[in-house]
């Protein structure tokens, strides 16, 4: 039991050092393509593939060679670690709670309203810089592109995504007379237009629809989160155990004694042979 905790630490470390380069792999690939909104999550997956890997690889040297400053920073970085993806996750289910679907009748699919959302997603999608950068998103998705061959029945009968329902169409409710919205009506039936390059990428139901699917996906990287803090605890825990193993190691070692005596007792009878007969050897 005196290296359990030392060779358990080293198994799963070497698991989580192997787990980050799909991590790493995956930032890289987003950074191929603009076209997609899931590249905004490149640079948290590239900061956290890197640190998985240096911490690991921390742990696995400290647990595996009796190390006890490399196990010292090993404990305080996952500390920080697990401090930080404790808040990440606490400020995501309180940011992504709720959301803003709304059913419309005679209809499959769902329309969305922007001030169903919280204050601090609303500010963010309303800032130009960043709502300039989702929009060249969304367009270089090509979402609505795809829509183009649908017929009339098409948008009775399918159930649209958050992005073809806020940026695809005007909303459901808007009526036009000869081409142009009628008085009083929902302010995004006049930002509404039929060119390919226009459509409703001003409307706020556009900025909802994003919003939207951030909040679906934020949603879901918050579970996971979840898993990931319970892991995480887990091993910090158990490298406790490990780094209690590498302080007794060299409080008992002091100046680099044979430590594989306090692991197979049986040691010591072969390293005394040993020494006797190179002793008989030399005189």
């Amino acid at each position: 039991m005196y290296r359990f905790s030392n060779t358990l630490i080293g198994y799963l470390n070497l698991l989580t050092l192997l787990a980050s380069i799909p991590i790493i792999g995956g930032g890289l690939w987003l950074a191929r393509s603009s076209a997609t909104c899931e590249s905004s999550l490149q640079t948290p997956l590239l900061v956290l593939g890197f640190v998985v890997l240096l911490v690991s690889l921390a742990g696995f040297v400290g647990a595996c060679f009796n190390v006890a400053w490399a196990l010292w920073l090993y404990l305080l970085v996952m500390l920080f670690l697990i401090a930080a993806l404790l808040g990440l996750t606490a400020f995501g289910f309180a940011v992504t709670g709720g959301g803003g679907a709304v059913d419309v009748p005679g209809r499959v699919y769902h329309e969305y309203r922007l001030d169903h959302y919280s204050g601090w997603l609303r500010h963010r999608i309303t800032e130009p810089g960043y709502w300039k950068a989702a929009m060249a998103c969304v367009v270089g998705s090509k979402t609505c592109a795809k829509m183009a061959p649908w017929t009339p029945l098409d948008y009775l009968q399918r159930d649209l995504s958050p992005i073809q329902s806020g940026c695809c169409k005007p909303p459901t409710s808007c009526t036009y007379a000869a081409g142009s919205a009628m008085a009083a009506q929902d302010e995004d039936c006049y930002r509404w237009n039929n060119a390919a390059d226009v459509l409703c990428y001003g409307c706020d139901s556009c900025k909802a629809g994003v919003l939207e699917q951030v909040r679906r996906d934020w949603h879901k990287l918050s579970v996971l989160n979840v898993v990931i803090l319970m892991f995480l605890i887990g091993i910090y825990s158990v490298g406790c155990c490990a780094f209690r193993n590498a302080r007794r190691a060299e409080s008992e070692f002091p100046y680099g004694e044979n430590r594989m005596s306090k692991v197979h007792p049986r040691w010591d009878y072969f390293w005394w042979r040993w020494w006797r007969d190179r002793r008989e050897q030399l005189y």
